[in-house]
């Protein structure tokens, strides 16, 4: 039986990742330019969703787990090079929590 004990490391990057993803776009709405964020606030939101996905679906051990890991690792890519783009701190956070979360899928899903 596959779950969360077996996806546990996972699982635990994702919900870092999500968690993170939401405050990045939640500081990113506070940035003075909130148009030129657009796109990072967008692939954040997406990104935290996409990871709270792979969560449900790991820890009950679903069989489509290692197909949505491996989509996890694509949006968490795209999200962490976006966020690389931009100084702030809350970016500099969300782009490193997104390259581990992205290994972590990668290696599940392998």
């Amino acid at each position: 039986m596959t779950g969360y004990h077996t996806y546990k490391t996972c699982i635990e990057a994702c919900v870092k990742c999500a968690a993170i993803c939401n405050h990045c776009a939640s500081a990113c709405l506070q940035e003075p330019d909130v148009k030129m964020m657009a796109g990072c606030i967008q692939l954040d939101m997406e990104c935290a969703a996409i990871c709270y996905a792979a969560v449900q679906v790991m820890s009950m051990g679903g069989q489509q787990a290692k197909q949505l890991c491996r989509i996890c690792a694509d949006i968490c890519e795209a999200c962490g090079a976006e966020c690389s783009k931009h100084k702030t701190e809350h970016c500099k956070e969300c782009a490193d929590s997104c390259k581990r979360c992205a290994e972590e899928c990668r290696k599940m899903a392998a």
